[in-house]
């Protein structure tokens, strides 16, 4: 990105932070301590590392409030209305006397599907037999 655009983003990200005559940076500062600030990072570092690299030189204040402002802000509300659709088809009319618990549980695996994918099923039965005394006397493999 070129200088102007980049200050242009900056100016641009104040005005978007800015409440009354209240505002959160300052788009001229946050220019110029981004452009100090590539000679700190390398290029295949991501935003928590270069965050952690400001965090310990806490000269650059715009620049830490605009990362943290980055690692903030969701790239996509995709995640959040998949969700939602996931949850009315769990909810459905069966299953609204499902305490909550159990309803966050089968959120959380149908919008985690990947990794319970990867999970060896054999492992958490043995788990699951090995926590109860009686159900380890009955499905007792040995």
């Amino acid at each position: 990105m070129d200088d102007k655009s980049l200050l242009a983003a900056c100016v641009n990200l104040e005005d978007a932070l800015k409440s009354g005559e209240h505002k959160d940076i300052d788009g001229a500062e946050l220019f110029y301590e981004l452009i100090f600030i590539q000679d700190l990072v390398k290029k295949f570092m991501g935003p928590v590392d270069i965050l952690e690299i400001l965090m310990k030189r806490p000269f650059y204040p715009n620049a830490i409030i605009a990362y943290r402002i980055l690692l903030t802000i969701p790239v996509t509300v995709a995640t959040a209305e998949r969700s939602f659709s996931n949850l009315k088809l769990l909810k459905s009319y069966l299953r609204s006397t499902m305490t909550q618990e159990r309803l966050n549980g089968l959120a959380t695996i149908a919008l985690e599907n990947d990794v319970l994918e990867k999970i060896n099923y054999e492992d958490v039965i043995v788990d699951f037999i090995s926590r109860n005394t009686r159900r380890m006397a009955l499905f007792n493999r040995e």
